[in-house]
């Protein structure tokens, strides 16, 4: 099947930050044959042409890091901080999870992440309980990009840690693509505090045999880095720098408390940052100095955590967030400009998740794409000022259309690969049993 979109101004995120008004895109085989200027060269041998009606169209948002199996859980331990938020109420309730209750959150999550413009999302997800397979299937049928990966904790009796990692070596291996080749997964320790050394050689071992990314948090407060260093005496850069952690592509969630040696450390072995600015401050972690990352030539990608330390997946927030908070802490607003934040939310955070063949609209990338309709947005005029308007101004329900791999998977706000109705009654019936 060969489209041809006519009749938008494209901006297509690329290096030269191309943008073409009254701009045409050809896709071909779920891939970008052509963009560019509108050709009438272009119209022959088509299958469709596609009138967009003068709507913005930009890659799809590429949200680095999540957890959509805690969509149930939005709301629950506002106000609190990391450690006792984890340990007093996310994990116990977690533990009473069952394969139900993760297949409708996993669907209400990808519901909220399509219709406000993301296409690809890099998730780490809690294994207790559920049927591990039959919720990948559940997300493969969303029609969503992604990894879905399974986490590796040291929790528990030893049994069940040992279980825990032959379990998350078995999806490794199962799911190294999947849905088309839409979904794969990542080996995904926890934390240096959640997983002993043991449990990370293990998930480095599984990461290298399957060659697979890892995915990590890291340095997401002050507690977490005075007590890796009380434990095993070096912070916890350098403590999985030591035990070869790095020696994987790797991507690390957080990365608010860093020095300058440990950016070095980044640097060396091209470990990605998935900054989550929203969540950071809800659970009081602090700020990321995201500036001095990129100063440093390390990828960096925004993310939105998951809902319960957020408390949404709204992308455009989270990059509007981003940008505003390295103005503010640096007290200089030519920081992270509005071009270098979107390039993060798309075509550097696909990079940064190693899926460089979306993120942007060029020729041979995925055709994943979202568009807005802007004439009828008060907050979006005057449209001269498009560009500013996505970063500054810009909301998730803005979004009208999404195509992933070319298919349309929201039209005119609409989900049409999720039940949206069943979802969300399903989604309170199971959050209220939970909490009996």
């Amino acid at each position: 099947m060969k489209k041809v979109y006519i009749n938008a101004t494209f901006f297509t995120m690329d290096r030269e930050n191309n943008i073409f008004e009254n701009g045409m895109m050809v896709v071909q085989d779920k891939c970008i044959s052509y963009i560019g200027q509108y050709s009438e060269d272009k119209l022959t041998d088509v299958d469709q042409v596609v009138d967009l009606h003068g709507k913005w169209v930009l890659p799809g948002l590429v949200n680095t890091h999540s957890h959509i199996l805690m969509t149930l859980l939005r709301g629950v331990g506002d106000d609190m901080l990391l450690k006792p938020w984890l340990e007093t109420k996310i994990w116990p309730l977690e533990k009473r999870f069952n394969t139900e209750i993760a297949s409708i959150s996993a669907q209400l999550g990808i519901l909220e992440m399509v219709k406000t413009g993301t296409t690809t999302f890099s998730d780490m997800f809690n294994p207790n309980g559920i049927d591990s397979d039959e919720v990948m299937q559940t997300i493969g049928k969303t029609g969503i990009r992604g990894a879905f990966s399974h986490t590796i904790f040291s929790l528990g009796t030893e049994e069940e840690q040992k279980l825990n990692i032959m379990h998350a070596e078995r999806f490794a291996r199962n799911y190294k693509t999947a849905a088309d080749d839409r979904l794969t997964t990542m080996v995904a320790p926890h934390s240096p505090y959640a997983c002993t050394p043991e449990a990370l050689l293990e998930g480095l071992r599984i990461s290298k045999e399957n060659n697979l990314m890892i995915h990590i948090h890291v340095s997401e407060t002050d507690y977490e880095v005075s007590n890796i260093e009380k434990h095993y005496g070096v912070r916890p850069i350098e403590h999985l720098h030591r035990l070869g952690v790095f020696d994987q592509p790797t991507v690390i969630a957080h990365g608010v408390v860093l020095n300058d040696e440990e950016r070095e450390i980044l640097k060396q072995h091209d470990v990605r940052v998935a900054h989550n600015p929203i969540s950071n401050l809800k659970l009081g972690s602090g700020i990321a100095d995201i500036v001095s990352l990129l100063n440093a030539g390390i990828k960096v990608g925004i993310a939105t955590d998951s809902v319960a330390s957020n408390n949404n997946l709204d992308m455009f927030e989270e990059m509007r967030t981003a940008a505003l908070l390295q103005k503010g802490i640096y007290k200089d607003a030519t920081k992270l400009p509005a071009h270098a934040t979107l390039a993060l939310a798309t075509r550097v955070g696909a990079q940064a998740i190693g899926m460089a063949h979306t993120g942007s609209l060029e020729i041979n990338k995925k055709a994943d794409f979202i568009a807005i309709y802007p004439y009828d947005k008060e907050h979006l005029q005057p449209i001269s000022e498009a560009y500013s308007h996505l970063l500054y101004a810009a909301r998730g329900n803005d979004v009208c259309d999404v195509f992933i791999d070319g298919k349309i998977i929201v039209k005119d706000g609409n989900c049409l690969t999720i039940d949206e109705e069943k979802v969300i009654a399903e989604a309170n019936r199971l959050q209220s049993n939970l909490f009996r």
